[in-house]
């Protein structure tokens, strides 16, 4: 999307004499709901963090873990970045969308599509591996199953693996938007994951007075302690807001219905 919104000239829905507008702030005019999306959508792309644990429970030594997790968010940070200012320099307020692959012209749009669904597939493969993981590890704590090549155990894995999937598909037939979708995300399970969980983690980590333990121990600590709040202001601000746009987007008429076969392509 970023390559191909450089190379067309113009994004899609452009109008003639109106050009994309960028902006380093929010335009006047800007509501608290759209603001507050638009910040839900951004820290939406953190929620992998939940992940992390069983990562480093896969991993033959866990304390190598940190030099992963520096190269990835280094690169994570980097590469959305860059992308995402690429695409609204060209793209502007007035014509980008959620996912930014709607703001491209017809045929560009089919080919970043087609660019875009293996790696779909292949986060939709892996978070539904966690999550089957998880429940699976859980229902199996003592038992030979957990380890062993029995058809008990693989039944309830592929089971739950199909259940993930379809519950997902049913999700995205049941919900017809995707940008107010991922702002309720966020508030009501990224704000935990992205900033409480770690913040308690970390808090955990060095109890009592250990956490004011130098100059340096207490910085770490107060900004932990500001996470949890961050976390718990995007969790009841976001959840309102989020409702709040999703009230708004079908008074607008701008949301199709669940379960339809007309095409609600961007």
């Amino acid at each position: 999307a970023a390559v191909f919104s450089g190379v067309e000239s113009h994004p899609f829905g452009y109008i003639a004499g109106q050009e994309p507008l960028v902006t380093a702030i929010p335009i006047p005019g800007t509501t608290y709901v759209a603001g507050m999306s638009a910040f839900l959508n951004i820290t939406y792309t953190f929620v992998g963090q939940v992940m992390i644990p069983t990562f480093i429970a896969e991993m033959e030594n866990p304390k190598d873990f940190p030099k992963a997790l520096w190269a990835v968010t280094i690169a994570e940070v980097v590469i959305y970045t860059i992308c995402g200012a690429v695409v609204y320099h060209f793209v502007g307020n007035q014509y980008v969308t959620a996912p930014a692959f709607g703001s491209l012209t017809q045929t560009y749009k089919i080919v970043a599509f087609s660019f875009a669904v293996p790696t779909i597939i292949f986060l939709g493969a892996l978070y539904s591996n966690v999550a089957a993981r998880f429940v699976f590890f859980r229902l199996f704590r003592e038992s030979r199953h957990r380890h062993s090549n029995t058809i008990v155990g693989w039944g309830v894995w592929v089971a739950l693996v199909a259940a993930t999937w379809i519950l997902a598909w049913i999700i995205g037939e049941v919900i017809p938007f995707f940008s107010d979708m991922l702002s309720l995300m966020s508030s009501l399970f990224g704000a935990f994951v992205d900033f409480i969980f770690w913040a308690m983690a970390y808090l955990t980590l060095y109890p009592g007075k250990s956490k004011w333990d130098g100059p340096l121990r207490s910085a770490e600590t107060l900004v932990n302690y500001f996470f949890i709040l961050l976390g718990a202001y995007i969790t009841i601000a976001g959840t309102y807001t989020s409702v709040e746009s999703i009230i708004e987007s079908y008074q607008a008429q701008a949301v199709g219905s669940p379960f339809t076969c007309a095409s609600n392509a961007l």
